[in-house]
């Protein structure tokens, strides 16, 4: 099988080419599972990362257990969305990777979801100034979408 990210796609190209090939719905549970530490789909994962993929899965850069994979689940929620993403998305501001952190404050912003209110705030005070800054980013998008 060809993965969409052989073919020279960005990683949003790839989601969606898999969103319309598998459902949106699916490719947002496929995240959820891997945000949820409920396991990692290897064809998912190579959407969602392309060839960066192999070499985690491979055990090199932490492995299936390390941050990487929770990364590209957090960021495949910005192209791919179902609601019931949210409570991971909201629980993703407290990894213990910055990175997750950071993307799952741009996809509260993208998503605007007002559940993660209280998250957000919290991360204004993060240690990553990245962090701290797509946190603030966050905030201001819900409150726009409030107005």
């Amino acid at each position: 099988m060809v993965m969409a990210s052989e073919w020279g796609l960005t990683s949003r190209q790839s989601i969606e080419f898999e969103s319309q090939r598998r459902g949106e719905k699916h490719v947002a549970g496929e995240c959820v599972a891997i945000l949820s530490g409920r396991g990692i789909d290897e064809v998912t994962l190579m959407v969602l990362a392309g060839p960066a993929a192999a070499t985690v899965l491979s055990g090199g850069a932490g492995g299936v257990s390390g941050y990487w994979p929770r990364v590209w689940a957090m960021r495949g929620l910005l192209y791919a969305w179902d609601r019931s993403a949210t409570r991971v998305v909201v629980e993703g501001a407290n990894d213990t990777s910055w990175r997750v952190r950071e993307m799952s404050a741009k996809v509260v912003a993208q998503r605007r979801l007002e559940d993660a209110h209280d998250a957000m705030t919290v991360l204004l005070d993060d240690d990553v100034a990245r962090v701290r800054a797509a946190a603030h980013r966050a905030l201001i998008r819900l409150v726009e979408f409030e107005s």
